[in-house]
């Protein structure tokens, strides 16, 4: 009921690039949010999802976050597992449009699952650096085959609790950081404190399930009122945040 009662405020609010006066903000919605074209890669992303959908294997899984609405079982399914808890093709597509967009060279994402998201933002820069994190043993497991089994190599897979891995994080700074995993709180707050320090001006960080529940609105409100923070845009299922010291401080409500 939570989630319906806010897509409809979310409508009520929500306006497309019209009035958006930043330049940066309106080059990245009518360029990259609202871009038409098709990719070769769109093929890859379906194949991929399809294969997933089709799949008979059964995971056991063990989960760190939130868990998942849908299913509660710890033995899931892969094909209900992609219907449920993965990114949407629409969404996986606009993944791929960001990194390419952006052109990112050092990508970090907190929740692998099953690989999809990871996929899409390979996809979009082979340049691009991709360090991926997942808690439950199979589903890295899992994936990593899938990965290696894709050619992506430049996806590196770490298994392991998002908080121990992020303390262990070579890298300097983060091009996007992805948090698609622990849909909580205390938990996306604690991450996005601990890894606000792997920005610099041109990061984004992209929060995966803003709505989820009150609690994760809550946290996307505390994200997009820190100073640190710039332009923060909403979308519903994903938002995004920006660190342009050049940047005015605004928020923007957008439709996909």
């Amino acid at each position: 009921m939570y989630q319906i009662l806010a897509y409809i405020t979310f409508l009520l609010k929500s306006t497309n690039q019209h009035g958006v006066h930043s330049p940066f903000v309106y080059d990245f919605i009518t360029k990259c949010l609202y871009d038409k074209r098709h990719y070769e890669a769109y093929g890859k992303l379906k194949a991929y999802r399809k294969q997933l959908l089709q799949s008979k294997d059964i995971l056991e899984i063990k989960d760190f976050g939130a868990g998942s609405k849908r299913m509660s079982a710890n033995k899931r399914s892969v094909s209900k597992m992609v219907k449920n808890s993965s990114s949407s093709f629409k969404y996986t597509k606009l993944l791929f449009r960001i990194s390419k967009y952006f052109q990112f060279k050092d990508t970090l994402e907190l929740g692998t699952s099953l690989g999809v998201g990871a996929q899409a933002l390979s996809l979009g820069n082979i340049n691009n650096q991709i360090v991926t994190i997942e808690g439950c043993p199979n589903t890295f497991q899992y994936s990593k085959n899938k990965f290696k089994a894709l050619k992506l190599s430049n996806i590196s897979c770490i298994n392991s609790d998002f908080k121990s891995a992020i303390t262990q994080l070579d890298e300097t700074t983060f091009d996007c950081i992805f948090f698609d995993g622990h849909h909580n709180r205390e938990a996306t707050l604690a991450y996005f404190n601990v890894l606000i320090s792997k920005t610099h001006n041109d990061s984004m960080f992209i929060f995966d399930d803003i709505y989820w529940s009150k609690d994760m609105t809550q946290a996307w409100n505390d994200i997009i009122s820190n100073p640190r923070v710039t332009a923060s845009i909403d979308c519903f299922n994903l938002g995004f945040v920006f660190f342009r010291k050049e940047q005015a401080k605004q928020h923007f409500t957008i439709r996909l």
